[in-house]
This record gives C-alpha cells, sequence and structure tokens, in this order.
C-alpha cells in the first residue's frame, strides 16, 4: 500500500508542477502548433504524400505528427524535473525510502503521461482544422494509443535524465536521441521513396508503429487512407514492448542510482 501511495503521490505532484508552470504548456502545445501550421502550410504547394500514406494534403499528413511532437515535448519537459529535483536533493529523499525503484519510475511517468495526453486530446480539436473526420471511437481509441506512446517517451527520457547532472546535458542528449526517432517515425515525411539504407532505419525505429497506430486510429472511417501502413495490431505490439523496455531501463537506472547514493553516505 505505501508503494502504490508513493506511485500515486508522485503522480500527482508531476500534475501540480505542470498547473503552477504555465510556460510548459505554452511550450509544449504552441510550438508545435506554430510547426504545423508554418511547415505544413508551406510544404502543402510543393510537397504530395504517396498514396496510401496518411493524407491527401501535407497539413493533413502533418497532422498525426505533430500530435506525437506534443507527446514528444511533454517528455522532454516532464523529464527534465528529474534532473532538477536530483540537484535539490527531493530525489535522493525518494530513493531511500522503502519504495521499488519500479514504482518511483512509474509515478513519475504516469504524471507526464497524463499532462501529455491531456495536450494531446487538446490538439485533437484541430482534426477538422486538417480536414480529419474525427469520431467519438477515433478519439476513444486515439486517446489510448496516446497513452501507451506517451509513457514509452516519458520513461526513454528517464532512462537519459537519471544519468544526466545539468540540464544542459539532458537537452543535449535528448535533442540528439528524441529528435532523431521522431523524424524517423513516418511523422514529417513517408518512407515511400526514401534510400533503402533509411527506409531500414525507419523500419526499426519504434516510434515507427506508434505513429502508424496514431495514423490507424485517426483513420477509422477511412482505412484506405492508411492501408500502406503497419497493421493496427502489430503497431500496438511494438509500441507497448518499446514501453516496457523503456520502462525497465529507467528501473534498473534508478536502481543503479540508488546504490550509488547509498556507497556515498557509508563513505561520509
Amino acid at each position: 500500500m505505501n508503494g502504490w501511495t508513493a506511485v500515486t503521490s508522485l503522480w500527482w505532484r508531476e500534475i501540480i508542477r505542470f498547473v503552477r508552470q504555465k510556460s510548459r504548456l505554452i511550450g509544449a502545445f504552441a510550438q508545435p502548433l506554430v510547426f504545423w501550421l508554418l511547415l505544413g502550410g508551406g510544404m502543402s504547394a510543393s510537397f504530395v504524400p504517396a498514396q496510401g500514406s496518411g493524407g491527401r494534403t501535407y497539413l493533413e499528413y502533418f497532422y498525426p505528427g505533430v500530435i506525437v511532437m506534443v507527446l514528444l515535448f511533454t517528455a522532454i519537459f516532464a523529464t527534465i524535473s528529474t534532473v532538477e529535483d536530483r540537484r535539490s536533493g527531493f530525489l535522493q529523499g525518494v530513493l531511500v525510502a522503502p519504495v521499488s525503484r519500479g514504482q518511483i519510475v512509474l509515478g513519475q511517468a504516469l504524471g507526464a503521461t497524463t499532462i501529455a495526453v491531456l495536450q494531446g486530446a487538446l490538439f485533437l480539436v484541430l482534426g477538422p482544422f486538417a480536414g480529419i473526420r474525427l469520431g467519438l471511437a477515433s478519439v476513444v481509441a486515439s486517446l489510448g494509443v496516446m497513452s501507451l506512446v506517451a509513457f514509452a517517451l516519458t520513461t526513454l527520457g528517464l532512462v537519459i535524465a537519471w544519468r544526466m547532472d545539468t540540464t544542459q546535458g539532458f537537452h543535449a542528449i535528448m535533442n540528439l536521441i528524441l529528435m532523431p526517432l521522431w523524424f524517423l517515425s513516418g511523422a514529417v515525411f513517408p518512407a515511400e521513396g526514401i534510400p533503402g539504407w533509411l527506409g531500414w532505419i525507419v523500419r526499426l525505429n519504434p516510434l515507427t508503429y506508434g505513429m502508424a497506430a496514431i495514423r490507424r486510429t485517426l483513420y477509422l472511417s477511412d482505412p484506405a487512407a492508411v492501408e500502406a501502413l503497419p497493421s493496427i495490431l502489430p503497431s500496438l505490439a511494438v509500441t507497448a514492448a518499446f514501453a516496457l523496455l523503456a520502462w525497465t531501463a529507467a528501473t534498473l537506472t534508478a536502481g543503479g542510482r540508488c546504490r550509488l547514493i547509498r556507497l556515498i553516505d557509508k563513505r561520509r
């Protein structure tokens, strides 16, 4: 019971922190919105996605990719607080508590996932402006897939954050890993027609399948528009495996950090 109380407390702490920091809402939502309007609008006249790639215009094609960008930015802003918590001493107090490392990571990840899904749901309101008709089933299914993708990205961010001592180093590594994952997931351009070696990277990228699952849920009423993408069940399976693997890695990293703190305390 104490372990799940800790999970709930860490989850609620992330929510409270987000509510008190309005700049995070602006950064995680407004920036992808600007990307979508400027890049999507500018490329519409010169770029036409291949048939079956998920959109009839580039503005429509880019829309699901921007939803994943919202989830990605939220994961970055949420997990950077781990570095700040360690510098302030809060994280050290959490690590020495009689709570499993997996529950600590779970509480952090669920808080960030909740925030990401809420912002993603807010972005779904813009679906009709992109030319996508969203029914109730599409909205519910999309929120479910977004939750899974957000959890995977957040736990991957925690793997990095638990190892970083400065926010500058954290930003550098996150941009080096997460942004290429997003670019090579089919969010910005379809996999059809790209060089063979780049196509293999896209296929091996786990976020590709989360991106495909989101596109398929958005087009439940028009499955022919996404017929070239991976099927929904394999995509969900790969995304779930990605989330589980990232959570396991974050738990092991947190456990290693805890042993380091105890070793330092013994030497003192």
